[in-house]
C-alpha cells in the first residue's frame, strides 16, 4: 500500500485544504488502496499556536486588508532567487522529522511554503520522495519551490510558460487546472431567457466579502432568487434570515459536494470573490462568474489573470449594484459578441487541461 502525505497550511477551511481533498479522492474514487495522510505543518511544529495565528491572519484580512495586501506582495511576489531563512530556522527541522516519521512514497503539496521547504532538502539531496506541487491560485508566487521539485499541476498555460522560462522540463509540468473534488461535475445545461433566474452569491467559506451591503440591493424585481453562500459566518447567516425576503435565501456552510454540485446545476450565475479554488468549480460547470471584490494579497492576482483570460463577466458587462437585478439580467437575457466570446475563452480553457484522475493514477502506479 502507498503512502501519499499532503501538505497543506493552517487549519482553517482553505483552498489547499479543498485541493487536497480532491486530490485524494481521485486517488480513493474507484476503491484504490491507500494510506492517505493531510498534516498542516505549522500544527504539527507547534501545535496550538497555530489557531492563534490563524485567527491573526483572518483577523488582517477583515481589519487592515491594505496593510495584509502590501505585507502578502513583499514575501510572495518578489524576486525568486531569495532564500527564506525564517522558513529554514523555524521549520526546516520538524518537516525533516515529519518525512522521517510518516515515510511517505509521495508527498503533494498544496501550499507554497511546505513547497518551499521540501524544494530546499531536494536541493541538498536530503529527499528523494517524489514531490508535487498542486498550486491553488492562478499564478505561482515565489515562496513556491519550484527547481527541484518533480512534478507541477499547474492551474493554466500561462502558468506552464511561467515554468518553462525558469527551466523546468515541459516533462514535469500537467496543466490540470486548480483540482476540484470529482463530485462537482463537468458543465451544465445552458440557460435559456425565461422568467425567473437563480444565482448564488459566495463570500468563501468564511463568508466575508461585501455581501451585507450588496444584499440591500438585490430581489428587487422578485425575478432573481439569490442564495447567500455564508460560510462558517453565523451573523451574516442570522442577518439574511431575519430578512425574510422572498428572493433572499440564506445557506448555511456546505460541506457536501453533491450538494454544492446541486446548487451549481441550479444556477444561472454566481457572484463570488476569486478565490481559486470556487472559480474553478464554476469554471468546470460552465457557470458565469461575476466577480466581487477580492479579499488582498492573492485574490488580486487572481483577478488579474481571470480578467485578462475573459473568464468572468466583469470585463464586457458593467455591474450595476445599486440596480443589481437589471444589471444581472441584462447579462442573462441578451445574445451578444462579448458574451459568445466570454463563452468560447472558458471552453477553451476547460478543455485545455490534463485528466487528473489518469494523471494520479500514473504517479502512483
Amino acid at each position: 500500500m502507498q503512502k501519499v502525505l499532503f501538505l497543506p497550511f493552517l487549519q482553517i477551511a482553505s483552498g489547499h485544504h479543498q485541493v487536497a481533498d480532491a486530490l485524494s479522492e481521485y486517488l480513493t474514487e474507484d476503491g484504490g488502496k491507500y494510506d492517505i495522510k493531510k498534516v498542516d505543518i505549522l500544527q504539527y511544529s507547534y501545535g496550538a499556536c497555530e489557531r492563534l495565528i490563524s485567527k491573526i491572519y483572518l483577523s488582517m484580512i477583515k481589519n487592515i486588508p491594505s496593510f495584509y495586501s502590501i505585507l502578502y506582495k513583499s514575501n510572495a511576489c518578489r524576486s525568486r532567487s531569495h532564500k527564506n531563512l525564517l522558513y529554514d530556522l523555524l521549520f526546516h527541522k520538524s518537516i525533516s522529522a515529519l518525512i522521517k516519521e510518516e515515510n511517505p512514497d509521495l508527498i503533494i503539496c498544496t501550499h507554497a511554503l511546505p513547497s518551499y521547504l521540501l524544494n530546499q532538502m531536494k536541493r541538498k539531496k536530503m529527499l528523494n520522495v517524489p514531490v508535487v506541487n498542486s498550486y491553488t491560485d492562478f499564478f505561482i508566487n515565489s515562496v513556491w519551490g519550484i527547481t527541484d521539485v518533480d512534478y507541477h499541476f499547474v492551474p493554466s498555460e500561462e502558468t506552464k510558460l511561467f515554468l518553462l522560462e525558469r527551466g523546468i522540463s515541459q516533462e514535469k509540468i500537467f496543466v490540470t487546472g486548480i483540482p476540484v473534488h470529482p463530485k462537482i461535475s463537468t458543465g451544465r445545461q445552458e440557460a435559456q431567457k425565461k422568467s425567473s433566474y437563480k444565482v448564488i452569491v459566495s463570500g468563501g467559506n468564511l463568508g466575508v466579502g461585501p455581501i451585507e451591503k450588496m444584499i440591500t440591493h438585490a430581489g428587487k424585481t422578485g425575478r432573481i432568487t439569490y442564495t447567500i453562500l455564508c460560510g462558517q459566518n453565523r451573523t451574516l447567516f442570522e442577518k439574511i434570515t431575519d430578512l425574510q425576503h422572498p428572493n433572499i435565501v440564506a445557506a448555511d456552510y456546505i460541506s457536501c459536494r453533491d450538494e454544492m454540485n446541486r446548487l451549481y446545476e441550479e444556477a444561472d450565475l454566481i457572484l463570488t470573490k476569486p478565490g481559486g479554488v470556487t472559480i474553478s468549480e464554476c469554471l468546470l460547470k460552465q457557470l458565469p462568474i461575476c466577480l466581487l471584490k477580492p479579499l488582498p494579497g492573492q485574490e488580486e492576482m487572481n483577478q488579474k489573470f481571470l480578467l485578462n483570460q475573459n473568464l468572468i463577466i466583469n470585463k464586457d458587462f458593467a455591474i450595476d449594484f445599486n440596480n443589481l437585478d437589471e444589471s444581472l439580467l441584462l447579462f442573462l437575457e441578451r445574445s451578444s459578441p462579448e458574451k459568445e466570446k466570454h463563452l468560447k475563452a472558458v471552453s477553451s480553457f476547460i478543455n485545455s487541461q490534463s485528466n487528473i484522475r489518469e494523471l494520479m493514477k500514473k504517479l502512483t502506479g
